[in-house]
């Protein structure tokens, strides 16, 4: 498989790309049976090893609601253990508050916080109603800046919710919108549960360019439900948008919407990004092979086609 995919570029798209590798968090938070802590740590390590620019680590919320994720302060007192200050700069979800104290704690420096484009989804994900929602998350974005840390936000259900059905542009908008003023450096928008198709993207792009917010303050999180993800990631590019969430694997889910199924898997996205001559920095093989090494953890293969074709080929 050497030299595999032929680099063919494909004029006007950027000419460089960050891989946001969320399987760490996102990809393992739906699993039902427990992950020890140390296979974790390893995780993390091989994907960082690997080359992904920026791998986020867990997430601080209550082992009520995401039991899998319970021993998020001792993965990343391990990471810090292990890698020294480099673990200090993986992000980490902050719900509230006290999530942000238990990074702070930790002496991390990037958090995220997470919104919800629907009324709905915020009262099941939140516990809050889509207005409220913000009250809770002014305080704790406001202290995060003031101790110098990244705050990155996401936005669920972007491109539709399972409950509300589609949801309207200028929605998604202001409540990206709201979630910069409030001091966030980057906007997630995520596509819950995979309902996104191409044209669609490019619509929400270019919403957000007319309220004033440039393609290079957005990331885009596709999850591949209908087999949309990569042409999706394709209209981004188009539309100028140069950070993409991935999980290797294809691992992850949401907790709170059923019918949200896998990330898109980093080594789909990688294998793309290639084909297209565009910068990302990540060793394909690396990924494959982490994630076929967790996978033999979870007990299941992995959902990417790549790493399937990838995993028993000739280096």
């Amino acid at each position: 498989m050497t030299g595999l995919p032929m680099v063919v570029p494909e004029p006007g798209l950027p000419t460089k790309v960050t891989i946001y590798e969320v399987g760490a968090r996102d990809g393992l938070q739906n699993e039902q049976t427990a992950v020890p802590t140390e296979v974790k740590t390893e995780f993390v390590r091989r994907l960082l090893a690997a080359g992904l620019p920026v791998v986020e680590a867990t997430s601080f919320v209550h082992p009520k609601w995401v039991p899998q994720l319970a021993d998020a302060a001792e993965l990343m007192t391990a990471l810090v253990a292990g890698l020294g200050d480099v673990a200090r700069d993986l992000p980490v979800l902050v719900p509230n508050e006290r999530g942000l104290d238990r990074a702070l704690e930790l002496g991390l420096r990037h958090v995220a916080v997470f919104a919800s484009a629907t009324e709905t989804f915020a009262a099941k994900n939140l516990n809050r109603t889509l207005d409220s929602q913000f009250a809770m998350f002014e305080p704790t974005i406001a202290r995060a800046l003031d101790a110098g840390l990244d705050v990155r936000g996401y936005v669920s259900m972007c491109f539709g919710d399972p409950w509300e059905g589609p949801v309207p542009v200028e929605q998604v908008v202001a409540v990206g919108n709201r979630l910069l003023d409030l001091g966030c450096h980057q906007l997630s928008l995520g596509d819950t549960i995979g309902v996104a198709t191409a044209g669609h993207v490019q619509a929400l792009v270019a919403g957000f360019g007319a309220a004033g917010i440039d393609p290079d303050r957005l990331a885009l999180h596709f999850h591949d439900t209908y087999g949309q993800a990569l042409t999706n990631v394709h209209a981004g590019l188009q539309a100028g948008v140069t950070t993409y969430d991935a999980s290797a694997g294809g691992l992850g889910g949401c907790p709170y919407a059923r019918s949200a199924t896998g990330n898109l898997a980093t080594e789909d996205l990688v294998w793309f990004l290639t084909g297209l001559g565009i910068e990302h920095g990540v060793d394909l093989r690396a990924v494959v092979d982490t994630s076929t090494w967790m996978a033999s953890h979870l007990g299941r293969p992995s959902p990417s086609a790549v790493v399937r074709a990838l995993a028993q080929s000739p280096a």
